[in-house]
């Protein structure tokens, strides 16, 4: 068990926490949220003893190992890939580095000896003879192929570093384990595979994310950072979403009875139970469920933004027409190519690649921000677009504009009554009230800027969404109204993100560019990645791909 006793911080007149009681134990993941500032990382630093409390501790039980996913990328890049992995063990990393060194001595003595046997019996009780080849598949597992494992940290890309670290962490099945962002710059089949390896972790896991398809798949507890407290729930991110607001229409509802409100919960906590969206932790969420007391349900009091997208037109019969569209990147990569396909009234498109800059250079071509090598395309004269690029940074050059400034210029043309009440409308709906409305923006946080950008966007009444990397920045709040207006837009949406949930509940149809033509289905996200006919495709033509590119 670890718990957390009385433990109090502030910085400066900032109260973080304040008294905070919460206990984790064996055998559960516990998912930690509350919007961003609440302190969620912060409290993980605590945990692990990076950050000392103003006032209580941490307490945990004896004999215990604890790991925690690096974020410092830079830290161990003098040292080869596999000893990174092996160095998340410290005690048989530091065993390892004793007994070799009493080996390597000239003039070994019977002292020697002896402690170099004790050492080889700690050594083996930690499972260090199979260490090696435990933490090389484990780093397969993970992507990081077997030609990497002796190459230095320093040589690897950010996407590859973060994955030997979660190697590092993971390595040894900590008795604590934790997990601030694990998902970061992984790709749908690693998450998939983590998401597997924590479900069936018996261990402590306690993690902090945004991706509510990872916190579902992998939590049994979500513990809420909310008001300086921190209260741990049963159950997983949408059981807590979905709960939380049946209880707030429920306080709202004042006619209705207390036994009927009662009985509600109850059938609800049932059909949650029946339903669990992963198997392999179906059980042990059930019975967690089956202790739940109805007074432990609460109304969240989270501030959810108001993403209202109304059109001012509908869109016609002609939307997007694609014509052999390619692109190499600046250093020669080739991106995609033959890319052909149009949209249709309801789409609502994943736009998927394995290679990120391919999908966020698509984009720039068909909003005419560059050019593309080869190829056309044409937009219908009725589409009305609004854009959420992957970098909103030129947006933002001139930090002297206030939010009310910022946003001013950029009314579309059709919008003649422009005054104060009429923008402080659009910039209320993003959480932007009373004097927040006149601060610059240049003090803007980048969580803050989407929700800028979200309101110009609202103001142009778009019949055709465009979102690259929507949610990153947002806390789950956003995400979440995010989520909840793209699914409910009656215009046409091309979507690309890291969000599983946001492209399984938001998308009909899904794209796949690639370096040698597009893969184009009309299905959910999810049988998308279930079709073995278009896994094979798909691997197919990367590397037709790859065969052009040489």
């Amino acid at each position: 068990m670890i718990r957390a006793n009385n433990v109090t911080l502030s910085f400066g007149k900032r109260v973080l926490f304040d008294e905070v009681n919460v206990s984790f134990t064996k055998g559960n993941c516990y998912g930690v949220i509350g919007a961003n500032g609440a302190g969620k990382s912060t409290f993980l630093k605590i945990l692990a003893g990076e950050i000392e409390p103003n006032k209580g501790n941490i307490e945990i039980t004896p004999g215990l190992r604890m790991a925690v996913l690096k974020q410092n990328h830079f830290e161990f890049d003098n040292q080869t890939v596999l000893h990174t992995v092996l160095m998340g063990y410290k005690k048989m990393w530091d065993t390892m580095q004793e007994r070799d060194a009493i080996y390597a001595k000239a003039d070994f003595t019977e002292a020697d000896g002896i402690r170099a046997g004790e050492l080889e019996g700690e050594f083996g009780e930690m499972g260090g003879y199979t260490a090696e080849s435990d933490a090389a598949s484990l780093l397969s597992d993970l992507g990081v192929k077997e030609a990497l494992h002796s190459t230095l940290v320093k040589d690897l890309s950010g996407a590859m570093k973060v994955r030997v670290l979660l190697a590092q962490a993971i390595f040894g099945n900590p008795d604590i384990l934790l997990l601030d962002e694990p998902t970061n710059d992984l790709d749908v089949e690693t998450i998939n595979w983590l998401e597997n390896f924590l479900a069936d972790y018996e261990n402590i896991v306690i993690v902090v994310s945004h991706d509510r398809h990872f916190l579902d798949a992998v939590c049994t507890h979500v513990a809420d950072v909310d008001r300086q407290k921190i209260k741990a729930f049963s159950g997983n991110y949408t059981f807590w979403y979905e709960s939380s607001q049946l209880m707030a229409r429920q306080m709202g509802d004042k006619n209705k009875k207390t036994e009927d409100k009662r009985q509600a919960l109850l059938d609800f906590i049932a059909r949650f139970s029946a339903n669990a969206s992963k198997s392999k932790q179906a059980t042990s969420r059930k019975k967690a469920l089956e202790k739940l007391t109805i007074e432990e349900i609460e109304p969240s009091n989270r501030r959810y933004p108001g993403i209202i997208f109304k059109q001012q037109r509908e869109v016609g019969n002609q939307i997007l027409n694609v014509e052999k569209l390619s692109k190499r990147a600046e250093d020669g990569t080739l991106l995609f190519s033959d890319i052909s396909f149009s949209l249709n009234k309801g789409d609502k498109v994943a736009l998927v690649s394995k290679n990120p800059l391919a999908l966020t250079s698509f984009y720039e071509i068909v909003t005419g921000n560059i050019p593309a090598d080869s190829g056309r395309f044409e937009w219908g004269t009725t589409v009305t677009k609004a854009y959420l690029p992957n970098d909103n940074h030129p947006f933002f050059t001139d930090k002297n504009l206030n939010l009310m400034d910022w946003l001013r210029q950029y009314v579309p043309p059709h919008v003649t009554d422009v005054d104060e009440p009429f923008l402080r409308g659009f910039l209320g709906k993003m959480l932007f009230s009373g004097d927040e409305v006149m601060k610059k923006v240049a003090v803007l946080s980048g969580g803050e800027k989407v929700r800028c950008m979200l309101s110009r966007m609202m103001l142009q009444d778009p019949n055709v969404i465009l979102l690259d990397e929507p949610t990153n920045h947002l806390d789950l709040e956003s995400i979440q109204a995010f989520n909840e207006s793209m699914s409910n837009f009656k215009g046409v949406v091309m979507l690309t993100s890291h969000d599983h949930t946001f492209l399984q509940t938001v998308a009909n149809r899904v794209i796949e560019l690639t370096p040698s033509g597009a893969i184009d289905r009309l299905c959910s996200f999810d049988e998308y990645l279930a079709d073995e006919r278009v896994k094979q495709l798909r691997e197919d033509l990367y590397v037709q791909g790859k065969l052009v590119s040489a």
